[in-house]
């Protein structure tokens, strides 16, 4: 199976392409779309979206895991968000690909083990559990993998669960 991670921001939308057999993942791709900050918004979405859908081009993947916003974020903030989410739903959408979202807390947890895991903790520990040797890998890139790692977990436990019900 092959997931697409997306960690949406209008400065920088992070992305990684994770691939799994079931019993190995591999790395593919990540990084993060980068629109100019001089731009306007409406170019900045299109920049993303264009950068998405390249990107789905080019690997192909299966199925497609974003990050919920969260909450507590001002006014300005999530409706900028929640248009680059737009951008991202129309980019997966023009794909016909099956797209599932994930909380940051589901993320955390499914990569620390704890829900309320600091960002730092969470790239040594998407770094460490996808064996990328990257120190410098960005908050955006790692975020987006994470996601896919959530995503790749959440599907393995279900298709587990339901290879048990005999």
């Amino acid at each position: 199976m092959r997931i697409l991670g997306i960690d949406p921001s209008s400065v920088a939308t992070g992305y990684g392409i994770v691939q799994s057999d079931g019993n190995d993942s591999q790395v593919l791709a990540y990084g993060a779309i980068k629109p100019s900050r001089k731009a306007a918004l409406p170019i900045r979405l299109l920049e993303i979206k264009t950068g998405l859908e390249r990107l789905i081009s080019a690997y192909n993947p299966e199925e497609i895991a974003i990050e919920n916003p969260f909450f507590g974020l001002n006014i300005k903030t999530a409706i900028t968000l929640g248009q680059v989410r737009g951008a991202v739903l129309v980019a997966v959408a023009s794909a016909s690909l099956p797209l599932f979202e994930y909380s940051p807390r589901e993320i955390k947890k499914a990569v620390t083990g704890y829900g309320q895991a600091e960002k730092t903790q969470v790239g040594i520990m998407i770094r460490a559990l996808l064996r990328i040797d990257d120190d410098a890998m960005e908050e955006d890139a790692s975020d987006a993998l994470a996601c896919a790692f959530c995503h790749l977990n959440t599907r393995l436990a279900k298709k587990n669960l339901e290879e048990m019900k005999i």
